[in-house]
């Protein structure tokens, strides 16, 4: 029917509707989102995923709560060029990215990035051909074409390889049966990326500390809500399994699980458990992730199909659909904390997603951080103990090993006793584990005629030789270059000395005193994480009988052979200036020492020391750790660092010295005057010089109360600009002090 005059006429003299803008947080480091309009045939809320133009290129970005630009002229606007058939980044998610931005005075459009790490999966994935069986008959009926029919008979549709695999047929069977009209071309939705875990697969195998343990959890789960759980218990103690309970009443709230570890290398170990507990592994979420996985894991998140997920620390910022439970596994490993663009520590950050999405929160570890012990004592945290291990298999027998008493031979690094022990345990048929946190043969290589050192010509660290790739690193920026035969500097043959050990020089003084025996070297330099894993399953099934290995075997792994453990160097970690290196030397050993006896056998632990009577050394072979707590606790209050105060770096670097020190000179001067915050500084850092950049560091310390992000916002307003090669670098909460 035709409109009437008065109805045109309206159309004709009706004002134009105005033009929708809408801010759009771009990934780019700007300080806030952009205003774009909206096309009239366009629909978009708050949160929806879109692409924009930005200069030349077009972006993708998200539709943001913030007003974008202000006094913008809409109609000077470039429009939004298509918005994306996603669900829309939840409230939630959006308050959890600025909450970051903020606290730590990052550009809100990079932590923004760090939830769009798919931009292939903003559009649904394309349905799969597939086959579905029609009213047709074949001329000849094999029994292997009545297996598939017979399959097929439901009316299902199916893809070809999964209908072959299932009747146990060829694929020619099913092109076959196609080719005489039995069965029709259909579009199938893709498969998901992993099958759904079910709760109630197995009955959990639970003893009375792990069943108690277990009931608290689940307690903290049923009753909802945000609040933070601490499962500190012993190495070896079911943690694992206590946690799972906490996963599988989320999983029957119909609600998704985030299980955070701190590496890849615990990934495959950590599948087959959930595996065996759930029927089903969770889908993973790791830089190793082959980018079609990625794709489908992020857009199964997002739509709520993947239920649970297991990932490195960048797996925290998958937009869920309805995140109910994030587990941080190994709360304390300083493996949490990015050190690249946006600087975070991702444990504490999920605590804060828990909170601003309110659900629960569990932390995981042997030997928690002093940050977690602290709140726990302080009730902020629910702390769950569980002081033995599963099935009453006992904690390994440590003791010291004085090297001053008993050295070891000219030339080698591995004390009389030590040797002993090795031999003992593997005429047994039994494993020994050798740990040095060092990786490479030497990290230092110097001519014995002139004295020069080999080091880093962009870098001011010295050049870690490998012998076994036959090369000098560095581990800084990863230059490399052939092991010589002469010295550079006086041109004198053989006079080349390696000094100190690497896992690669252990493992040559391991095989001069043990040549019949099968030896594993495990460090991150010497393979991929594929053949990290192939290594890891031998050790497990017993394939070797001694381990030589770096931080890496400190990780959860579970070796049922595994009876003696050996610190080659125990005083490693303690001989820098870290406040944290009694701390994370006491965790790392405690962690290592851990690996033994965690199957019932009878284990040891030698820690090769020169300071037997230092507190750590005293409190891991004690086996107090409550002790070495509170001590490193009340250190802690007198000096008012973390917990009970507050820390933040600033890093300036620049191509030359004098740049990086006049810029960090400058901001020392424009800091504000802030009763209880002390800036100290600027200094060269300890690596002063890092792939050719100079660097000056600031340390900013207050108290637990202290309004640092304030403080450094002013300090940057009122300082030098960025100029030229000029970089500065926040860090809020420091892990590292290089």
């Amino acid at each position: 029917m035709a409109k009437d005059s008065s109805d045109l006429f309206g159309a004709l003299f009706d004002p134009p509707s105005p033009t929708r803008t809408v801010p759009v947080l771009v990934p780019m480091p700007a300080p806030g989102p952009y205003s774009y309009s909206v096309p009239e045939d366009m629909v978009v809320e708050t949160g929806s995923v879109v692409q924009v133009p930005l200069g030349p290129r077009q972006v993708f970005g998200v539709v943001w709560d913030d007003a974008g630009e202000k006094g913008v002229d809409p109609k000077k606007l470039r429009p939004i060029t298509k918005s994306f058939e996603c669900p829309p980044l939840k409230a939630e998610m959006r308050r959890f990215v600025d909450w970051v931005a903020a606290y730590t005075l990052s550009p809100p459009g990079l932590v923004a990035r760090m939830a769009l790490r798919a931009p292939a999966a903003f559009d649904p994935e394309p349905m799969i051909e597939g086959l579905r069986l029609t009213e047709g008959r074949p001329e000849r009926l094999t029994p292997a074409r009545e297996r598939v029919m017979e399959l097929a008979a439901e009316g299902h549709g199916w893809t070809k390889s999964g209908l072959a695999h299932a009747a146990g047929v060829s694929t020619s069977v099913i092109d076959g049966l196609v080719k005489q009209g039995v069965f029709e071309t259909v579009f199938l939705p893709a498969p998901p990326a992993v099958a759904e875990p079910d709760p109630d697969y197995v009955e959990p195998r639970l003893e009375g500390p792990q069943k108690q343990a277990a009931s608290e959890i689940l307690e903290d789960v049923r009753k909802g809500g945000f609040h933070v759980s601490l499962i500190d218990g012993v190495t070896g103690s079911g943690k694992t399994e206590v946690y799972f309970e906490a996963v599988a009443e989320t999983l029957r709230q119909g609600r998704q699980v985030l299980i955070l570890l701190p590496e890849i290398a615990l990934t495959a170990a950590f599948l087959e458990r959930f595996q065996d507990r759930f029927g089903a592994k969770p889908a993973e979420w790791h830089s190793d992730l082959s980018p079609r996985m990625r794709e489908k894991v992020w857009r199964q998140a997002v739509t709520g199909e993947v239920k649970v997920v297991a990932g490195a620390r960048s797996a925290l910022f998958l937009p869920f659909d309805n995140l109910g439970l994030i587990i941080v596994d190994e709360e304390h490993d300083p493996a949490y904390k990015q050190e690249d663009r946006v600087y975070y520590n991702a444990r504490d950050m999920a605590v804060v997603r828990a909170r601003i999405a309110e659900f629960p929160v569990v932390l995981v570890s042997a030997t928690p951080s002093v940050e977690s012990q602290v709140n726990g004592s302080s009730g902020r945290y629910n702390t769950i103990h569980l002081h033995t291990r599963f099935g009453d298999a006992a904690m390994p027998d440590l003791h010291l090993v004085d090297m001053r008493r008993h050295p070891p031979e000219r030339g080698g690094f591995l004390s009389p006793v030590l040797l002993r022990g090795i031999g003992k345990t593997i005429e047994k048929g039994e494993q020994a584990l050798l740990f040095l946190n060092r990786r490479g043969y030497a990290p230092l290589t110097l001519c014995r005629v002139c004295g020069h050192r080999f080091q880093c010509p962009q870098c001011s660290s010295w050049l870690v030789e490998h012998r076994f790739r036959n090369q000098l690193q560095c581990h800084q920026c990863g230059h490399s270059e052939p092991t010589p035969d002469h010295c550079p500097e006086c041109g004198t043959f053989d006079h080349l000395v390696a000094c100190g050990p690497g896992v690669e020089r252990i493992a040559e003084e391991v095989e001069k005193h043990f040549p019949e025996a099968r030896t594993i070297v495990l460090s991150s330099d010497l393979m991929g994480v594929k053949r990290l894993r192939l290594e890891l399953e031998a050790i497990v099934k017993g394939e070797a009988d001694i381990v030589i290995g770096t931080q890496l075997v400190a990780k959860g792994h579970n070796f049922p052979l595994m009876t003696l453990v050996g610190i080659v160097d125990a005083d490693l970690g303690l001989a820098n200036g870290d406040p944290r290196a009694a701390e994370r030397t006491f965790q790392l050993l405690s962690q290592v020492t851990g690996r033994a006896g965690r199957t019932g056998l009878k284990s040891h632990g030698l820690l090769q020391t020169y300071q037997p009577q230092h507190p750590v050394m005293q409190a891991i072979v004690s086996g107090d750790a409550s002790a070495f707590y509170e001590r490193e606790i009340v250190e802690r209050e007198k000096a008012v660092l973390p917990p009970f105060g507050r820390l933040a770096s600033i890093i300036v670097s620049a191509d030359t010295r004098g740049e990086a020190e006049t810029h960090a000179r400058g901001l020392r001067a424009a800091a504000p005057q802030v009763t209880g915050i002390m800036l100290l500084g600027p200094a060269e850092a300890p690596l002063a010089l890092i792939r050719g950049r100079h660097r000056f560091r600031l340390l900013v310390h207050g108290r637990r109360n202290s309004d640092m992000q304030s403080f450094l916002r002013t300090l940057l307003a009122n300082g030098p600009k960025e100029r030229g090669s000029v970089h500065v670098q926040l860090d809020i909460d420091p892990q590292s002090f290089l």
